[in-house]
């Protein structure tokens, strides 16, 4: 049987291609998602592969498929492709992508969630599932369709979209994405996110009981927080109103100074807000640079136990108020490590934010694309979980720029068929 070599600067990346068509993730958007344009040479799909290979290849924007993947004939056989379209192209491709585009490629990403994703298959009986849900902006020019002047941390009169994510996140995987105009927040946000994310997760009245929302002061709003307890949800969430937290943190009778964060203080509220259902409510207070305090609280349904499992701390038979106090603490401190390092990761590894269309359909595509490719990424993180390979240490990042550019050759034979992936040592 004869054989040939194809030579990559990326053939670890190959590894990704074969197990991607192994396990028919890319049927599955092909079944469900049609783009109406003409076909002189690649179908819109085959387009669209190719822009999502570039993706993973560490391309930040559209211009690098023909530097990344065009010249590396290898990489786009591991993924199924015999050739790779240019990028004004496939730039082309995603302006043809319409509302109802974006629709079927959300149902086929749910699709392939409840297929391949650990968090669908989360055992609601041995454990909580635990959901972030968080908001943040993605920078733009002004010319772009639901381009306005928004929130945008640290970027002062910036315009550009917010992203909505929920994220599963004992399994680093997203479950939701959605793309808004620049001036929604999380307050006009929360439930359509929430709801998504139920549909995806097939979350019925049992695994809610058994579901964790931690959300901050942008879903605090006394509607949200009435909203989520009536569905059923477990919660921790911090209250948006700065007047109501500063009014309950009139009434804690005690402060503790929190042991690794200088100059905070924390406390129970001895005269809760009152909710739909039961909740327990915890001040937290810390100095400005003006000498006054500014005030947070708090809200959230879980026992003891659990608060100790969500915060890493010690899970104790009888806790103290005080340990119990400074684990829900640390229990919302730990949503840094969720959301919003996922949302950092994909921002740094992914190039989510550097890719910029002016519709605002070929955004939300592009948006979904960086989407599978993370929770791709997360799958193949996975496969390493017990294995002794620092690869299961990387993030996000690393794995773009590091584990899928390790240069080799793939041997192929007369038919095309892939038989060897040798990498460098």
């Amino acid at each position: 049987m004869s054989k040939h070599n194809k030579f990559s600067a990326r053939a670890s990346l190959a590894a990704i291609g074969v197990r991607m068509r192994q396990s028919g993730i890319w049927q599955v958007i092909e079944q469900h998602v049609q783009i109406h344009q003409k076909v002189i040479k690649h179908t819109p799909l085959n387009k669209l592969l190719d822009a999502f290979i570039n993706i993973l290849a560490g391309g930040q924007g559209l211009v690098e498929v023909n530097t990344r993947v065009r010249p590396d004939d290898a990489i786009q056989h591991a993924f199924g492709r015999d050739d790779c379209a240019d990028q004004s192209t496939i730039s082309e491709t995603l302006n043809h992508c319409t509302d109802e585009t974006v629709e079927q490629m959300q149902i086929a990403l749910q699709t392939i969630y409840q297929t391949h994703s650990q968090g669908y298959q989360h055992d609601y009986t041995g454990g909580y599932q635990v959901l972030d849900v968080d908001m943040t902006g993605m920078p733009a020019g002004r010319q772009g369709e639901g381009v306005t002047k928004g929130y945008f941390a640290g970027q002062k009169n910036r315009r550009g979209r917010q992203l909505g994510r929920v994220v599963a996140t004992l399994y680093d995987e997203i479950v939701v994405d959605r793309l808004y105009d620049g001036k929604r927040q999380l307050d006009r946000s929360l439930q359509e996110l929430v709801m998504a994310a139920e549909a995806v997760l097939d979350l019925s009245a049992e695994r809610r009981h058994q579901t964790i929302l931690r959300v901050d002061a942008g879903g605090g709003r006394d509607d949200d927080i009435d909203w989520m307890l009536e569905r059923g949800y477990h919660l921790l969430v911090k209250v948006k109103h700065y007047r109501r937290s500063a009014k309950l943190a009139r009434s804690v009778t005690t402060w503790y100074p929190d042991p690794k964060v200088e100059g905070r203080e924390v406390g129970w509220v001895e005269a809760p807000h009152p909710y739909l259902k039961p909740t327990r409510q915890l001040a937290i207070r810390k100095r400005k640079r003006t000498g006054e305090w500014s005030y947070h609280v708090l809200v959230f349904t879980l026992p003891d136990a659990a608060l100790s499992w969500l915060g890493r701390h010690p899970v104790r038979s009888h806790p103290t108020p005080e340990q119990v106090l400074f684990a829900a603490l640390a229990a919302y401190d730990l949503r840094s490590g969720g959301a919003e390092t996922m949302i950092k990761s994909s921002k740094q590894g992914l190039g989510l934010s550097k890719r910029n269309k002016r519709l605002f359909a070929a955004q939300e595509m592009l948006v979904l694309l960086a989407q599978l490719a993370y929770n791709l990424i997360s799958w193949t993180h996975a496969l390493f979980a017990d294995a002794p390979n620092k690869l299961r240490t990387f993030g996000v990042l690393r794995m773009v720029r590091d584990a899928f550019h390790i240069p080799g050759r793939l041997v192929v034979d007369a038919q095309g068929r892939l038989l060897e992936i040798v990498l460098c040592a």
